[in-house]
């Protein structure tokens, strides 16, 4: 008997030998699966947010393009207006013609107005006479008609670079001059107020036949983009193929290491509408992944307290490898399958299908024949369902809302509901048709409000289904958290800061839904403020943001509704469902009087259409009428100066 005792002795030791040996090759697993995990997540956020750097490059680089395009195309129209009107003076030199041409100055881009006469004469100022036989050619400049100039030396300063927009001025079908506006390169980052990748990026003009910069703001001193030098690039990238592409007019990408601040730059080029003239815009790499940095550097500590966790556990094992049970080793496996279903949620509020996944992983590891999950969403619900043997779905049905009784008892702060009585889960589920229930309520984690609801139907009774359901309840917390967070600077990203309408990124978003639902009428209205770009020159931005704030609220009032958006610095564009020119005209002029309390002038255009074939023709249409009554406010404004 003693021989035999001992015999099991020494059998149940290798029994717990083999176990603690299985136990260290787990941990020593999992320490591996989450090294590899944590490596595999930290190379994936970086290519996120390097994707996402290009991705915002690109927008902005498409909105600056057009902002500065529509300077260009302000500055021409201005300039033919101030031709006309030179047209009809049979004294170029005349002191009343200048005192109206200097009044344009510091219109849009422009510093300076000048003649270019036939003799190769410049008149500027009050009318003075300047020689600049071998600088300026008229015969060259009034050949090409309305343009702009390349990059050249000023006339009057040598050390100045200056473009000259040039149009002819043309009386009895004859060129008699050339009038030209003078762009400071030097003054040229201050006059377009860009803040490309929120006031971190760096914003560039390029001719891309010459490779001159015409704005350069990472370089103190205009240079030429070839002759700064040769950049150790980004591997995969080839110099020669940038130069290329950027002479060719490519859109793309280029990666290299500034010798300004030792580290990548990433830079965006693209074509613009304007002669030659290329788009560029840079951001460093530390600006690039500062998400990143930060999330790697809390993954780090993450991965230190689980390396001191792993490390305890390694050695209670040793101290207690006779205790180690089946069970344990079943809530071990629990962890695991937690774990996972954390990984499906971490980034399932931006991919649907990885919360579908973490249903249907719940499914495999309960003990249970239905899981619901109600999310409560702003007031709106969402109803996931799985059913075993089946694919996890929304449902969108009257039948998918949550039981009212639930949501009243764990509105009242309670943290579970169970039963296996189907009387008991008539009363609060009537349409559930189960004999089993188990209930716990999803709290965001943050806040500790009510954000959903997770059920088990049909339960075989477990001990670990409870506690695993809590702590899962956690999980989904999180992810109604970060569904909220999502969904608030989804809000914030659509929205104009100072005026509280819709930005342009919400216009362009909803024009293919307004045009989807309102063919059968629809009403455009866009206005544009009168004197902004003045007032901020004048008087600072202070007072113009004041003007705005003022012209918005005042549209609100007399267009309420929603769709009201702010496209650009001083326009406004707003769509009314219906037709009601008569009412919309009486609206803007009621509009346009309130603002002339205030001493603001807009210009309105209204272009209705009872069937509409395409949203960008009905919007075209209220511009063109905008720009008209904008331009007869301005001819009868120079009328008024011209009088004085």
């Amino acid at each position: 008997m003693l021989g035999r005792r001992g015999f099991r002795g020494r059998t149940g030791g290798k029994h717990d030998e083999l176990r603690w040996g299985r136990s260290l090759i787990i941990a020593a697993l999992m320490m591996g699966l989450v090294l590899i995990a944590s490596v595999v997540m930290i190379h994936h956020i970086n290519h996120t947010e390097r994707e996402r750097c290009f991705d915002q490059l690109y927008r902005e680089a498409i909105d600056i393009a057009d902002y500065i395009e529509q300077r260009v195309a302000s500055d021409r129209e201005e300039l033919e207006l101030l031709s006309a009107v030179v047209a009809r003076s049979d004294n170029l030199a005349a002191p009343e013609l200048w005192q109206l041409i200097n009044s344009f100055e510091q219109v849009g881009m422009m510093s300076d107005i000048a003649l270019l006469l036939p003799d190769d004469t410049m008149i500027h100022g009050s009318g003075i006479k300047r020689n600049v036989k071998g600088r300026l050619s008229f015969a060259h400049e009034a050949a090409l008609g309305a343009h702009i100039s390349g990059r050249d030396v000023s006339v009057l300063n040598p050390e100045q670079y200056v473009l000259r927009h040039f149009v002819p001025v043309v009386r009895d079908g004859r060129t008699v001059a050339m009038l030209y506006g003078l762009v400071l390169l030097q003054e040229l980052p201050y006059d377009l107020k860009v803040t490309p990748y929120g006031g971190k990026g760096a914003l560039y003009i390029i001719e891309g036949d010459t490779g001159n910069f015409l704005l350069d703001r990472w370089h103190p001193q205009l240079a030429n983009i070839w002759q700064i030098g040769t950049r150790k690039v980004a591997p995969g990238y080839d110099v020669e193929q940038f130069k290329v592409g950027l002479t060719r007019g490519d859109t793309d990408y280029f990666i290299f290491i500034s010798r300004t601040i030792g580290e990548y730059l990433y830079f965006h080029y693209r074509p613009m509408h304007i002669n030659q003239w290329r788009l560029a815009i840079s951001v460093p790499e530390s600006v690039v992944f500062a998400s990143s940095i930060y999330i790697e550097q809390v993954l780090n500590i993450f991965l230190a307290v689980e390396m001191v966790c792993f490390a305890l556990y390694l050695i209670w094992l040793l101290w207690d490898v006779r205790k180690v049970t089946a069970e344990k080793q079943k809530r071990l496996e629990t962890i695991q399958n937690i774990h996972e279903i954390e990984q499906f949620l971490f980034n399932a509020h931006e991919r649907k299908e990885n919360l579908y996944a973490a249903i249907e992983r719940m499914g495999d590891i309960l003990s249970a024949e239905r899981i619901n999950f109600w999310m409560l969403d702003s007031g709106v619900n969402h109803n996931y369902r799985w059913a075993r043997a089946q694919q996890a779905v929304e449902c969108d049905d009257a039948a998918s809302l949550p039981p009212v009784k639930l949501l009243q008892n764990f509105a009242q702060g309670a943290d579970l509901y169970e039963t296996y009585d189907p009387e008991e889960i008539a009363a609060v589920w009537p349409d559930a048709a189960v004999n089993s229930l188990i209930v716990v309520p999803v709290r965001n984690v943050i806040e500790g409000q009510l954000s959903g609801i997770l059920a088990l139907s049909n339960v075989t009774p477990d001990a670990l289904n409870i506690p695993l359901l809590k702590a899962l309840s956690f999980s989904f917390g999180m992810f109604c958290h970060n569904v909220k967070n999502r969904n608030d600077l989804q809000e914030q990203g659509e929205r104009d800061r100072l005026t509280g309408m819709y930005n342009r990124n919400r216009y362009e978003r909803d024009l293919p839904e307004l045009f989807a639902q309102h063919q059968g009428g629809l009403t455009c209205i866009y206005i544009d403020v009168n004197g902004l770009r003045e007032l901020n020159n004048t008087k600072g931005h202070d007072l113009g943001d004041v003007m705005l704030r003022t012209v918005a609220h005042s549209i609100n009032s007399y267009f309420p509704g929603p769709y009201q958006y702010r496209v650009g610095g001083d326009e406004f564009v707003l769509f009314v469902p219906g037709t009601d020119e008569y009412k919309l005209m009486r609206c803007s002029q009621e509009l346009s009087a309130h603002l002339l309390e205030y001493d603001y002038h807009i210009s309105v255009g209204i272009e209705a259409e009872s069937s509409v074939q395409s949203i960008a023709h009905l919007i075209k249409a209220a511009e063109h009428k905008m720009y008209a009554q904008k331009r007869e406010f301005y001819r009868d404004r120079r009328r008024e100066m011209h009088v004085a």
